[in-house]
């Protein structure tokens, strides 16, 4: 059974930092590309940043510079680390084994102006 577990999330002023972690098991991690998304009320899902299994990272234009994903295949866990936060970061971020359903239950992040 796949699972996805996010953590990390949380209260932030702008420009401070959050970073948010994700377990899987039940895949094969260290062979799985994988993914950050974030939504917010009334907008579909949108991709923030991706890692592939040779740890190859594609951004979104919005958080270019500001976010860097990466991936401990010994602790099977992707990572998204946040810096320079906006209040428009604001969304419930979810992680994705991608190219699949599997999606984790999504971690809150929330910035304050």
């Amino acid at each position: 059974q796949v699972q996805l577990a996010e953590s990390g999330g949380g209260l932030v002023q702008a420009g401070g930092s959050l970073r948010l972690s994700c377990a899987a098991s039940g895949i094969f991690f260290s062979v799985a590309a994988m993914g950050w998304y974030r939504q917010t009320p009334g907008k579909q899902r949108e991709l923030v940043a991706t890692i592939s299994r040779n740890r190859t990272t594609n951004y979104a234009e919005s958080v270019k510079g500001r976010f860097t994903i990466s991936r401990d295949n010994t602790k099977r866990t992707v990572y998204l680390q946040m810096n320079s936060l906006k209040p428009e970061d604001t969304a419930v971020y979810y992680c994705n084994v991608m190219r699949t359903n599997y999606w984790g239950q999504g971690t809150q992040v929330t910035v304050s102006s």
